[in-house]
C-alpha cells in the first residue's frame, strides 16, 4: 500500500478494510520515513506492531 493511501485509510470517517498478510488490521498511524504503518489486528486492539506498508492491502469494492 502506498502512504498516500494509507494516510487517507486513517483519515477517513469510513470503516475501510485493511489486511496485512490476510489479517483484518486496524492502521493507527504511519511514519513515512521508515514507510512503515503502525497496526493492530481487529481481534486484539492491544497488540500494536510496526510493519511495512507494502503488506498491507486494502479489501472491499
Amino acid at each position: 500500500m502506498d502512504q498516500d493511501r494509507a494516510q487517507e485509510i486513517i483519515n477517513s470517517i469510513a470503516m475501510i478494510n485493511v489486511k496485512y498478510h490476510g489479517f483484518p488490521v486496524y492502521l493507527k498511524e504511519i511514519n513515512p520515513e521508515q514507510e512503515t504503518a503502525t497496526i493492530f489486528p481487529l481481534d486484539e486492539m492491544n497488540h500494536e506492531q510496526e510493519v511495512e506498508l507494502n503488506g498491507l492491502f486494502e479489501e472491499g469494492p
